[in-house]
């Protein structure tokens, strides 16, 4: 799977993907040309959540209170 397909990707299947990443490179199971390949996807997964957790903490702190406990959201722009 491509950069390109992993920006599409939702945070829990990156994350799915990246935990998967993990367990295969602690188990050593891999040969290093593999292990070098896998590990450069899992820190571009990495990024890619840390990437949606940041927009979603930006979506939360848009989060406005209105008079009487009432709450709206503004909506955010990632662009």
């Amino acid at each position: 799977m491509a950069a390109a397909a992993i920006k599409d990707m939702s945070f829990e299947d990156a994350l799915r993907e990246l935990e998967g990443i993990v367990e295969k490179l602690e188990r050593g199971d891999a040969p290093l040309e593999e292990s070098i390949t896998i590990y450069q996807r899992g820190a571009t997964l990495k990024a890619h959540c840390e990437g949606k957790l940041k927009d979603a903490q930006m979506k939360v702190d848009k989060i406005v209170l209105h008079g009487k406990g009432n709450t709206a959201t503004e909506p955010f722009d990632a662009a």
